[in-house]
């Protein structure tokens, strides 16, 4: 006698998805132990911390300096990320070359390198006496020890989180909407900002906001190109790990919390305006 395939379905208890109370069960005690604790310690701590340390951290011009550093070279950082990243993604997907793979792989050295050993090379080339500080000393740019060498080094660990963003929509990207444009007329520069910018923008925005994400948590690839001089080049991870270093756990968790509450607004208004778009896109279609 045969049996019903879908009556055997509708009277099992056994779920459709195999293993699906277990992933799920993984996947949350995973995220609790590697997000949700370590961000419920910190909301813990901040509670404790008393009221009149939130008001000397944020009123004190030595904490505003360094939040506008921060905020500022992760925002410049990514903007330059966007750009030369969508170049060097472009090429590497529309443009075989001899040694293509190679350059592939070099978008990845920041992920490979420790922070401090990019930290160390970038100073060594960015310095007055550097191979590349020599080139601008002439015309009176320094970039090691300034603010510029913050904005080079955020740049620098922030670059592949853009290009690996946008390889796979450049090459889901159908062509034949490009030639199809080309064919009717349309110049080069209306087939990328009318065909090819519009279906990139989910891709570049996301790449973007990793990117910033990524620049506002660094700490080792500034600390020696920075030169962690108050006022001038010193951003919000290395004063917090300097009241660390003063035993001040209250001041570290204030500037903390409201790093990481700003951060968070930050990427929220970023995601905003993606799922806005996204919405968007979908209505007109």
């Amino acid at each position: 006698m045969t049996r019903n395939p879908l009556r055997l379905l509708q009277g099992s208890s056994r779920t459709v998805m195999p293993g699906f109370g277990l992933t799920v069960g993984y996947t949350v005690c995973y995220l609790s132990l590697v997000v949700l604790l370590p961000v419920s310690a910190l909301g813990l701590r901040a509670i404790a911390v008393d009221f009149d340390a939130y008001r000397a951290i944020l009123t004190d011009a030595r904490t505003i300096a360094a939040f506008r550093l921060t905020f500022g070279a992760a925002f410049v950082g990514a903007v330059i990320n966007v750009v030369f990243g969508f170049i060097v993604a472009w090429t590497l997907v529309r443009y075989p070359f001899p040694g293509h793979k190679f350059v592939d792989a070099l978008v990845d050295l920041p992920f490979a390198l420790p922070t401090a050993v990019s930290g160390i090379a970038l100073t060594s080339l960015y310095a007055r006496t550097g191979l590349l500080g020599r080139v601008f000393e002439p015309f009176g740019v320094q970039i090691a020890f300034t603010p510029l060498g913050v904005i080079v080094a955020l740049t620098f660990i922030g670059l592949p989180f853009v290009v690996r963003t946008l390889q796979p929509a450049l090459e889901d990207l159908d062509r034949e909407y490009e030639e199809a444009a080309l064919s009717l007329g349309a110049t080069h520069f209306q087939v990328f900002m009318q065909i090819i910018l519009p279906a990139l923008r989910p891709a570049m925005l996301t790449g973007f906001a990793l990117a910033l994400a990524r620049a506002l948590g660094e700490y080792g690839s500034v600390v020696f190109i920075s030169g962690n001089m108050p006022m001038r080049t010193e951003i919000v991870s290395l004063l917090i790990v300097g009241k660390l270093e003063q035993f001040d756990y209250d001041g570290a968790t204030a500037l903390a919390v409201v790093t990481l509450t700003l951060s968070f607004m930050l990427l929220f208004t970023i995601n905003l305006i993606q799922w806005r778009y996204a919405a968007k896109t979908r209505n007109t279609a």
